[in-house]
């Protein structure tokens, strides 16, 4: 299965810019990035970086300046998008007639296993779209084969791409997970990388000074 992985090299993270410098939220993004990457390629995904510019990752990349919803959209179209040429109307087919599934894996999941992403695969075998809600609302991963399925990355995403699907009559299933639930953007974010990441991520924020607080009642990443 194809898993498309977008990543921002654009002021990434931005949000932690109360913690990080510039530089090290390009390091962090990064060390981010290349941890789904192996977490997808170790659950039998065969991942392809879309990327706001150039990046130097093992996976081929795709360039897509465009918003991320433009770009994703771009990606699907061109993969289970109906072509009008195709007198069966349908998109990228496998070799029995049904419609191979693509999946679209955001790159700050420093959480994400290849046992979490291997129910997810499994699920959008079996379903027209299967989703990874985030904790807020939003969209951190699905596997999609309807071809009129397409994405709107604007505010609660999870509902509103659960509407797209029954507009479409695409069957929609969720997959509960918190580690694809967990996506990094906020200074809070980084205690659930210390505690629960096995990687590259949780590794550069030790290595930065990052170590777990909980001298006011809760838990946090603090440096020291």
């Amino acid at each position: 299965m194809e898993v498309i992985v977008p990543f921002s090299t654009d002021r990434p993270k931005s949000r932690l810019s109360g913690v990080l410098s510039p530089d090290e939220r390009g390091e962090f993004a990064r060390a981010m990035l290349d941890d789904v990457l192996d977490a997808v390629a170790a659950a039998g995904g065969e991942p392809r970086v879309l990327a706001t510019d150039a990046v130097n990752v093992d996976p081929p990349v795709t360039v897509d300046d465009r918003p991320l919803t433009d770009a994703v959209n771009a990606a699907l179209d061109a993969r289970i998008g109906v072509d009008p040429e195709d007198d069966a109307g349908e998109g990228d087919a496998g070799t029995d007639g049904s419609q191979e599934p693509v999946a679209v894996v955001m790159a700050d999941l420093a959480l994400a296993t290849p046992a979490a992403l291997d129910r997810l695969f499994a699920a959008g075998r079996d379903a027209d779209v299967a989703m990874a809600p985030g904790r807020g609302g939003g969209t951190n991963a699905f596997v999609a084969s309807h071809p009129e399925f397409r994405v709107d990355y604007h505010g609660a995403s999870y509902l509103d791409h659960r509407e797209i699907a029954a507009e479409i009559g695409a069957e929609f299933v969720a997959v509960d997970s918190r580690r694809l639930g967990t996506d990094v953007d906020e200074p809070a974010d980084l205690a659930e990388v210390l505690i629960h990441g096995e990687g590259r991520a949780a590794t550069w924020l030790r290595e930065a000074g990052f170590a777990l607080d909980a001298s006011e009642g809760r838990v946090a990443a603090v440096r020291k």
